[in-house]
């Protein structure tokens, strides 16, 4: 694994794989939409901020980021179920505060810890607070959950929701309507890409490598990182037909 270029507090991605425009069967649309609506505006419950964040994320940042999430669970397991391989199913459950899924998806008895991203990123971040020296996800350790994931995966959706929600002035919104969620979403053609994964060894050795971009440095000089994150460049990582195989 290679590390990041780093110029002072900038870091920046040069390992790449151009997006594969894979469009999103319009079903997953629907239930990944009324799914991230309830989480966010209804009975659900989301952080305010990332593990060790100090951005306070109003209610359409929120629905951005769920949205894009389970919609990453559900193409990954859509691409491997059509792959012939059995997959359990995202967790569709709206929980409340203190309470949630213990594994993205589950296939063939290993665990997949999935990952979303805009369409023009290049990296596979994973909070670093939210995991110790051996790669174990802290809030499933301490609550007698699954800890260790046995693959890490990178999907990104295109277009980017958080854009699309920016242009709209939704995104840093509390009250919005369902009415002005369902049209939005509705009007856009949505694609994904699996840009690659990683095994739990390979992440541990990722955090024993200090592969590390530190809160509030500049990633490719321009974003400003709310979190420190451990990460992977899209280009060290495996392609998706290398884990259908193992996991056949």
């Amino acid at each position: 694994m290679h590390k990041l270029r780093v110029i002072g507090s900038a870091y920046y991605n040069e390992l790449r794989k151009p997006f594969q425009h894979n469009q999103v069967p319009s079903s997953l649309i629907e239930s990944v939409k009324d799914f991230a609506y309830e989480m966010c505006f209804g009975s659900g419950h989301h952080r305010t901020h990332r593990t060790g964040g100090q951005h306070d994320r109003k209610a359409g940042e929120k629905f951005c980021n769920t949205f894009q999430g389970k919609l990453a669970e559900a193409v990954v397991r859509e691409c491997l179920t059509e792959r012939g391989l059995t997959c359990g199913k995202p967790d569709f459950n709206v929980y409340g505060e203190g309470v949630w899924d213990d594994c993205d998806l589950t296939v063939n008895g290993k665990t997949l810890s999935i990952k979303s991203a805009a369409y023009f990123s290049n990296l596979l971040l994973l909070e670093k607070e939210d995991y110790d020296y051996n790669g174990n996800y802290l809030p499933n350790l301490n609550a007698g959950g699954t800890a260790s994931y046995d693959y890490y995966l990178l999907v990104r959706i295109k277009p980017d929701i958080k854009q699309i929600f920016r242009n709209s002035r939704m995104l840093f919104s509390d009250n919005i309507s369902k009415e002005s969620i369902d049209s939005i979403i509705s009007s856009q053609t949505w694609y994904y890409d699996i840009a690659g994964w990683i095994t739990h060894s390979e992440f541990v050795s990722v955090i024993r490598s200090g592969h590390v971009i530190l809160q509030n440095a500049l990633l490719n000089g321009s974003v400003r990182m709310d979190a420190s994150n451990y990460y992977v460049q899209s280009g060290d990582m495996h392609p998706i037909e290398e884990l259908v195989e193992l996991l056949s």
